[in-house]
């Protein structure tokens, strides 16, 4: 248990202070095609922020966000040493209180602050092997408000996707602070589809296309259109309104389409350890 609450805290205080895997070489990519000058200042500032937070050790944003941890768990594993949720919010507590991040975790009908930005959004799943998957994602509050999720029907097939996912970027416009990368699930069921598109997040080296041709190939598309939207960096117009697209896929019922689009900001704080 100790193993993984260490993995947890250093993830926490990793991601606050820095940039995912892949990410600096897709932003520098997006400055020099981005044609609009005052988008390109934006994205050199994000830049400059984010080298400002690893000289300083202070947070690249002010909304530290909601702490998500996702947990794969080899089914050979045994764990030892105390309960599993325990430690990860104990964790979560520690790394947040060590690196100064804001405690933003309230009671939504007292209003009270939890003090530690505890309990952790935690997502548990048992899959093969001897190994243990970490994932920890700060999310913060602007970007979720704004993701979606709707149940289209099978007959609006991939345009309808699109087009979901589009109308909720353009609703969002500058909330999200673009540029930036989209969790899009495709299937599954009312809940299983929202899961799908935060897991999506966690696909790294942030752009890494999808496994399956036509998911690549509807990610290729959604980017696409997205950018031409013009929003652009902190909704200030021009090319590079997202940086990337994940589409995880799931069967669904002959009835349903569900589609969900989890919106992840500029800074996209994630990052995953194997133990």
């Amino acid at each position: 248990m100790q193993i993984i609450a260490e993995a947890i805290r250093e993830a926490a205080l990793k991601v606050n202070l820095s940039l995912s895997e892949g990410h600096a070489e897709i932003l520098r990519a997006a400055i020099a095609r981005e044609t609009s000058p005052l988008g390109r200042q934006i994205l050199e500032r994000i830049v400059e922020n984010v080298a400002e937070a690893e000289k300083t050790g202070l947070p690249t944003c002010q909304d530290t966000g909601t702490a998500v941890v996702f947990i794969d768990l080899g089914q050979e594993v045994a764990l030892v040493g105390g309960d599993l949720e325990a430690a990860i919010n104990a964790a979560v507590a520690e790394a947040y209180e060590k690196g100064l991040l804001r405690k933003s975790m309230r009671d939504p009908l007292t209003g009270a602050n939890t003090g530690d930005n505890t309990p952790a959004v935690i997502h548990t799943r048992i899959v093969p092997g001897e190994k243990i998957t970490v994932s920890f994602m700060a999310k913060g509050g602007g970007c979720e408000n704004v993701s979606k999720l709707a149940m289209l029907r099978p007959a609006d097939g991939e345009d309808g996707v699109v087009d979901f996912v589009l109308k909720a970027v353009r609703d969002a416009g500058g909330a999200t602070c673009p540029p930036v990368t989209l969790g899009v699930g495709v299937g599954g069921n009312f809940e299983g589809v929202a899961l799908l598109a935060k897991r999506a997040l966690l696909r790294h080296p942030v752009g890494t296309p999808a496994a399956r041709a036509d998911a690549a190939a509807l990610e290729r598309r959604i980017l696409r259109e997205v950018n031409a939207t013009g929003i652009g960096p902190m909704g200030m117009g021009g090319d590079v309104t997202a940086l990337a697209v994940h589409v995880d896929v799931a069967p669904a019922h002959i009835a349903s389409l569900p589609v969900a689009v989890n919106i992840d900001c500029h800074a996209h704080r994630c990052h995953t350890v194997v133990i």
